[in-house]
């Protein structure tokens, strides 16, 4: 008995290691260094509307939650998407406008009312994914 009683200590720490070391991700956009966009003037014209963006991530043995535009994950690990849910989302929209208007070097855009939401999805702790999406209007000022 004695064997089994020194393993269960060793097992515990095992897990509690692998807990810890798993994945946390909190998606929150907080724009702290926002630059203000003037629309004042007749010095600009909206070029489309209604662009949209999307990103997701998948991750196995842990929980996915979102509400409005703020999404957190606690997994073990992440097995689906490459990077940054938000910077994935807006590169995605910036991409889309691409397709649809031609290329943005040397052009004076700017992205007005933005609008992020995010949505999880969770499947019995064994499975779980979020899903950031960003729409925009473009605008394109004066040369």
């Amino acid at each position: 008995m004695k064997p089994i009683t020194r393993s269960v200590p060793l097992a515990l720490a095992v897990l509690a290691l692998t807990v810890v070391s798993g994945c946390v991700s909190s998606g929150a956009f907080y724009a702290a260094n926002v630059t203000s966009v003037e629309l004042g003037e007749s010095n600009f014209r909206v070029i489309a509307t209604n662009v949209n963006g999307q990103a997701e991530a998948g991750y196995v043995l842990g929980f996915s939650g979102s509400q409005g535009g703020y999404a957190v994950t606690f997994a073990l690990a992440r097995v689906e998407g490459d990077g940054m849910l938000y910077k994935e989302a807006v590169e995605n929209l910036w991409a889309q406008f691409e397709a649809a208007h031609g290329p943005v070097e040397n052009r004076r855009l700017a992205l007005v009312n933005v609008q992020f939401d995010a949505d999880a999805s969770n499947f019995l702790g064994l499975y779980s994914k979020s899903v950031v999406s960003v729409r925009a209007d473009v605008v394109e000022f004066a040369q």
